[in-house]
């Protein structure tokens, strides 16, 4: 009676296992850009709250301002202050980062992400 293999073998472990390694790869890379993404809408909505009562007068360069000491303090070096949009919609107070962000991942790939946040000053 013949024997038949039972399992895998070492190059069909290698097939299965590369794919993952790749996708934990561009993971792990991608971690310190939604990293600092977070860091971001957390100032923009910390700055939004500061400025909660303040329908009308409503200063872009104090908007920037702040923005720019809770980055340096948070040590976010990317999007610039100036990139982020301050205008008035309708009753409201908009502040928006639209920006994108590049992550190499081997010698001619690389990853682009896209971040689009709005917050709203009340």
């Amino acid at each position: 009676m013949r024997q038949r293999q039972k399992g895998v073998t070492f190059i069909g472990w290698l097939f299965l296992l590369a794919p993952l390694a790749v996708l934990v790869y561009c993971g792990i890379r991608l971690t310190p850009v939604y990293l600092n993404y977070f860091a971001v809408t957390k100032s923009m909505n910390q700055v939004a709250s500061e400025y909660k009562g303040a329908e009308g007068a409503v200063n872009v360069t104090e908007v920037h301002n702040a923005l720019q000491r809770r980055w340096d303090v948070d040590s976010i070096n990317y999007p610039e202050v100036k990139t982020i949009t301050v205008a008035r919609e309708g009753e409201k107070w908009m502040l928006e980062a639209n920006y994108e962000d590049e992550v190499k991942v081997f010698s001619g790939i690389s990853l682009l992400v896209h971040f689009d946040k709005k917050v709203a000053v009340q």
